[in-house]
């Protein structure tokens, strides 16, 4: 039986830089009964950002709090609960202009959410592409992440890349060392946009600390842009992960 429903909304103009990172940097965050989800032996973190559009949290469209910008840093992981295996996504940050936003995120999943100005733009090119834009700003600087995308837009292939990056259906966070918080996001599968260059300025490591900035400040593995669609989030459940023989917890 499906869980409750938080929340509802659109996720919109996704736009989504791929980094090849050293899985020991990953550890920290790596959530417990969860393993990576590596992509051809690779694990990979992204940079993130979109657009939130027609809001509800508990079926309530909250004043202020409907439309809105993101960006986010995140890697991939699985879980197995003893019958499949679930593909989801780990957040290391996540940057919203609310504050409202990211003390209900943070307090009821243990999201790792921080407010502060954003900004966003989309602009038609001459050329049948869109460029779209996403800046937020640190410590007096605007940060920006971007690409531009062909209009021209087409399925998700499978086996893709982009199938792997965008077809993570499921949210872990860390509680503490022997529990975690999962959470089930549904939405239909999207459609995707060629990229034909991008944009990514950013303090990373006053942002995401010293250890992501030398993978980040590279040349990202793909760009991805996703036009997105509604999307459901439900109310989340705690994973608590037992201490195997060995003094290692493992998944139930």
């Amino acid at each position: 039986m499906a869980k409750r429903q938080f929340l509802k909304a659109e996720w919109k103009n996704l736009v989504m830089l791929n980094y090849v990172i050293d899985p020991q940097v990953l550890d920290a965050y790596l959530p417990p009964g969860t393993v990576l989800d590596l992509w051809q032996g690779k694990a990979l973190v992204s940079m993130v950002g979109f657009v939130f559009a027609n809001t509800r949290v508990l079926g309530i469209k909250w004043p202020w709090h409907v439309n809105f910008e993101e960006v986010n840093l995140r890697f991939y992981v699985k879980h197995f609960n003893g019958k499949e295996w679930k593909r989801g996504a780990v957040f290391v940050s996540e940057i919203v202009p609310k504050s409202m936003i990211a003390l209900i995120a943070n307090n009821l999943y243990k999201e790792h959410y921080q407010a502060m100005p954003m900004r966003s733009s989309i602009t038609l090119t001459e050329d049948d592409h869109t460029q779209f834009l996403y800046e937020w700003k640190f410590k007096g600087k605007w940060n920006k992440l971007g690409a531009t995308a062909s209009n021209q837009l087409q399925d998700i292939e499978p086996g893709s890349a982009e199938e792997f990056i965008f077809e993570h259906y499921w949210g872990y966070n860390k509680l503490n060392s022997a529990s975690t918080m999962e959470y089930q996001v549904e939405h239909i599968s999207w459609q995707t946009g060629t990229v034909k260059d991008y944009v990514f300025e950013a303090d990373v490591a006053g942002l995401y600390g010293d250890t992501f900035e030398p993978y980040l400040k590279k040349e990202p593995v793909s760009v991805f842009f996703a036009a997105g669609s509604d999307i459901k989030v439900r109310m989340g459940d705690k994973i608590v992960v037992p201490l195997s023989k060995s003094g290692v917890f493992s998944p139930k």
